[in-house]
């Protein structure tokens, strides 16, 4: 396991997560961050990994220690990585994951131990993951609607599926039927391939054979360019979408000539500069942007920057609040900023503007919603 400090490092402690004992006050906030920079989601986690040096190192006077840790895409090691942030560390703030199984672990452990988390991959947040947890990516069913919204216009009437055999694969298939179906579309085919394979070509063929108007491809990182590019080689001519887990630059560089014409719902940061300059997110998207594109090189943005940068965009609102009423490294202050993310509102970042609420754990709205296709090797704003 790599481990990655961008401040103190820590000292070894126990993996078990016993009843928390009484904190003292400290005179930085600690945030433990746990994502993916090795294994096949490595892509996602990367650019996330990234962003980081782009986020400022204090807030409110008071400095940061952030600590990064690779869980490699598997959630038994990002259940201990959590769990070292609470243990070891006594983390105020836990980040993470870069994929779904595993955020999904670290949301377990920063609700058992009352630690607000900030998820950087959707997530299903069930009622014992909803008091502690948000989300920083768009939810599914807000960003799907602009995929289906745009189905219906071009007419689409039967639907192909091919997504994660996971958590991810899950939720997109999930919101195909509850929202795509009501609108009149027909699901003629469902399959599924795990993130490390190499060749879905048995899942593909069945596709060609059902021959839909249009196939949603529900997967992320460098992974979805693999269905992209094996349904256009054997000769799939209809439309192909594309969920928001693949919006990078990556995307077009694996599939190459099989992303032209792609249609791939995407947070805003992928194209801030069309937006208007009355849009909350234009600052933070070319801001984050221009920093990450003038250390690793043009057309390298990232919608996974945007999720860590972006939870660092509200902690610049949050942290102040919290520090009116409390001292980081206690429960109270823990307490002060899960309450600072209810009262908070319109928090601007580079993929959104967010309004948590109890109940809303996301807190977007369509303003974290975009539609890209791919034209001449480039993403383009779909108006």
């Amino acid at each position: 396991m790599k481990r990655f400090y961008l401040t103190a490092a820590i000292t070894a402690a126990a993996l078990a997560l016993p009843a928390l004992p009484a904190l003292a006050q400290t005179s930085e906030v600690t945030i433990g961050i746990t994502t993916t920079t090795t294994g096949p989601g490595a892509a996602l986690g990367i650019p996330e990994r990234n962003a980081l040096e782009f986020v400022p190192k204090e807030i409110g006077g008071v400095p940061l220690k952030v600590i990064v840790l690779d869980d490699g895409g598997d959630p038994t090691t990002a259940t201990t990585n959590a769990r070292r942030f609470v243990t070891e560390s006594k983390a105020d703030i836990i980040m993470g994951s870069a994929l779904t199984p595993p955020t999904i672990a670290v949301s377990n452990v920063a609700n058992e131990a009352g630690i607000p988390h900030f998820g950087l991959a959707p997530f299903p947040i069930t009622p014992e993951r909803m008091k502690w947890s948000v989300a920083m990516p768009q939810p599914i069913p807000i960003v799907g609607k602009v995929l289906y919204d745009h189905m219906k216009a071009k007419g689409v009437k039967t639907l192909g599926y091919i997504g994660y055999s996971d958590s991810y694969g899950d939720l997109w298939f999930n919101d195909l039927k509850a929202q795509a179906v009501p609108m009149g579309m027909t699901i003629v085919d469902e399959e599924r391939f795990a993130r490390p394979d190499t060749s879905v070509t048995g899942q593909v063929l069945k596709l060609v054979a059902a021959n839909p108007d249009a196939i949603l491809v529900g997967a992320s990182g460098t992974a979805a360019a693999l269905p992209q590019t094996e349904l256009r080689e054997r000769g799939y001519k209809g439309l192909i979408y594309q969920t928001h887990g693949a919006a990078s630059m990556d995307f077009i560089r694996i599939a190459g000539k099989a992303a032209e014409g792609v249609l791939m719902a995407s947070g805003p940061v992928m194209a801030p500069e069309e937006q208007p300059d009355s849009a909350l997110t234009k600052k933070p998207g070319l801001a984050l942007n221009s920093a990450y594109e003038a250390k690793y090189g043009p057309n390298s943005r990232s919608q996974f920057a945007g999720h860590s940068f972006d939870a660092f965009e509200i902690l610049k609102r949050v942290i102040p609040a919290a520090l009116k009423t409390a001292k980081p490294g206690t429960p109270e202050f823990r307490e002060a900023i899960r309450q600072a993310l209810l009262t908070e509102k319109e928090l601007a970042a580079s993929q959104g503007v967010y309004n948590f609420t109890e109940k809303d754990r996301y807190g977007l709205d369509e303003r974290s919603r975009i539609l890209l296709t791919v034209k001449d090797g480039k993403y383009t704003l779909v108006k």
